[in-house]
């Protein structure tokens, strides 16, 4: 199939109303990797469990082909299951002409070069992932909806389909949806494909992020939304609903929105690069911490290196799965940064980062599951702060929250302490990602809590659960065991000053999913649904009557605030008949800004105005279709 045939396509909406799919029981502990070589470095490689799998080029292709068939066989289907890998290449090239490497990505699954710059880790073949079919492993009902958590990151792929059938041979896909990222990746030799038009035809995906990485020819394909962020593209082939590019070499350009509904802001406000693990060249682990930077565009890596600090492995505590709280908090005083290894977490006493400076950050995502009703991670209003690439779940015991940033007392009686967050070195949130409800129940009154200035959010999904294996007595669709059982009002809630996010997913949470109260706040694409499940119009009413919770609530008293390429989406699969006032309620005046926004009907339910009063209706009637409002006010 010509991939060019889908420059213009424009796939009819879904999003996630299936039944629930069955998981697949996986098999716990190490892969047997017989016949392999050690690594080069192997004296020097740190102990990271079972679960970080670390490769190296005199390797064998076919060994390393198939263990990483044997994981991806594992985790296709794990959605929400408990087993997390990552897979680290060691400086180099694999696969070949003839024989390439061809890397399948499920689930909780993170593979990442382990070199200073993506070109140090060249894969000659392909990284993919695929629709997932629903029926069992057949080819019924295959969609990306679902494609969520797993991350790739510095690397360079030169696409090779040597043995793969014609449909797929030009393009690598990476047909995903949220919590999904793409960092620091140099694609060559063909087309990078946002969809799978191979497993039984085109069909539905909704991500998802791509930052600091190259790539000629880009199929956005069926994705409903997608922020591309300080990165090069030659072509992006086309949009469906709310697509943003921000500090993007090659963007598209965006003065016809919304046909095609592009967002295109030439630079980004602010940004840091997610911190990664590299091998330098005596065979030394280290952690590259890049330095934040304002008004920026591209790659950071066009000349090789990076900016920010170097820290040793050595500085970081290895966390496993079982530590007490004891430990970590034990490390932490001492100085220490956090690894989190993969692996699910119990945790009952909050885990304080309190010391400026403190790097956090996960492997094959760790999760954070809240026990008793604590709230998993706190963190202090302290410069350079930086968190990456962990998840935290909301347990059985209601909690105040899953995550705050500041708070009652970070700053100290007189004000603002000296090593408060700044716009210099912002307390910077990468690749966390909340959840409540999906593999158990799960309670909180706010997934994440933003009290402090100078914060930068820079990817993020925040999840009350539409689907899981909770065993609700109705299944997925139509439940109402989920309204009443997965309880969280608000997914994320913003006081402090000066915030920025870059790609703020929020969905489905029992009121306004997002409240920003804070002033100068920025936000650069934003995605939202509304609960698919609230039983009644009653259960969706706010206390003063007005119908329904805007997906994104600006607080009367702000005066600035900004906010490029949002969506909110309405499914009220429970009850169509309900109606919501209004995607997107902010205050009326000139400092509060919308650019490019949206709203559109997923097959059920009304949502009566894009902002405010302002724009048309979306209901049954014209489902797919969205309402747009170019600026607001």
């Amino acid at each position: 199939m010509d991939p060019h045939s889908h420059l213009r396509f424009r796939i009819p909406p879904q999003r996630r109303t299936l039944a629930r799919a069955a998981v697949t029981a996986v098999t716990t502990g190490v892969l047997a990797l017989a016949g392999m070589a050690p690594p080069t470095a192997a004296a020097s490689t740190p102990s990271l469990g079972d679960h970080v799998l670390v490769f190296d080029p005199s390797m064998p292709t076919s060994d390393i082909q198939a263990t990483v068939d044997q994981i991806h066989a594992a985790q296709v289907d794990n959605e929400m299951g408990t087993d997390r890998w990552s897979l680290l290449f060691m400086p180099g090239t694999y696969g070949t002409d003839a024989a390439p490497l061809h890397v399948k990505v499920g689930y909780y699954t993170e593979v990442a070069g382990l070199g200073a710059a993506p070109g140090d880790v060249v894969i000659n073949g392909k990284v993919e992932v695929y629709n997932r079919c629903l029926d069992g492993g057949g080819t019924s009902n295959c969609i990306a909806l679902n494609n969520f958590w797993r991350t790739l990151s510095n690397l360079t792929i030169r696409i090779n389909g040597a043995g793969q059938d014609g449909c797929r041979a030009s393009s690598n896909f990476w047909a995903v949806s949220q919590a999904v990222s793409m960092r620091r990746v140099d694609v060559q030799g063909g087309n990078l494909s946002l969809m799978d038009y191979c497993t039984a035809g085109p069909q539905y995906a909704s991500g998802g992020f791509i930052a600091d990485s190259r790539a000629g020819v880009v199929i956005n394909g069926s994705q409903q939304q997608w922020l591309t962020r300080n990165s090069e593209v030659g072509v992006w082939t086309n949009g469906v609903w709310n697509q943003v590019f921000s500090g993007v070499v090659g963007a598209p350009d965006d003065s016809a929105f919304p046909n095609p509904p592009y967002t295109t802001l030439a630079r980004t406000p602010l940004s840091r690069e997610k911190p990664f693990v590299f091998v330098d060249p005596a065979g030394t682990w280290q952690v590259q911490v890049p330095a934040a930077a304002a008004d920026t565009s591209g790659i950071s890596w066009s000349s090789g290196s990076s900016s920010g600090r170097t820290l040793p492995l050595t500085s970081f505590h290895i966390t496993r799965p079982g530590d007490s709280w004891a430990s970590i908090t034990a490390a932490l005083a001492r100085g220490k940064n956090l690894l989190f290894t993969p692996g699910v977490y119990d945790i009952a006493r909050s885990i304080t980062i309190a010391r400026a400076g403190t790097v956090v950050l996960g492997l094959g995502h760790p999760t954070l599951t809240s026990v008793g009703g604590a709230t998993p991670l706190v963190i202090a209003d302290r410069a350079g702060i930086v968190v990456a690439g962990v998840t935290v779940d909301a347990g059985t015991t209601e909690s105040e929250a899953l995550v705050t940033v500041g708070g009652a007392g970070a700053r100290g009686a007189n004000g603002a302490r000296p090593d408060s967050s700044t716009l210099a070195d912002p307390l910077t949130l990468s690749d966390v990602y909340l959840r409540v409800g999906g593999p158990h129940i799960g309670k909180t009154k706010v997934a994440m809590r933003i009290d402090s200035d100078n914060v930068l959010i820079d990817h993020t999904w925040v999840w009350r659960a539409d689907h899981g294996v909770e065993d609700f007595t109705a299944g997925a669709v139509g439940d109402t065991d989920r309204w009443t059982v997965n309880t969280a009002a608000n997914g994320v809630i913003v006081t402090g000053d000066d915030v920025t996010a870059t790609g703020l997913f929020v969905e489905h949470f029992q009121e306004h999913n997002t409240i920003w109260t804070g002033e100068r706040g920025r936000v650069v694409l934003y995605q939202n649904e509304l609960p698919y499940d609230p039983p009644t119009q009653a259960d969706w009413t706010q206390p003063d009557g007005t119908l329904g919770y805007a997906g994104y609530a600006v607080g009367d008293d702000v005066r600035s605030h900004h906010l490029w390429g949002g969506g909110s989406y309405v499914y009220n699969r429970n009850n169509p008949a309900i109606v919501t006032e209004h995607g997107f309620q902010v205050p009326n005046r000139d400092g509060v800004v919308l650019t490019h926004v949206l709203t559109v009907n997923l097959g059920a339910g009304t949502i009566r105005h894009v902002v405010n009063d302002v724009g048309s209706q979306v209901d049954n009637s014209n489902t797919g279709t969205p309402a747009y409002v170019v600026t607001y006010p």
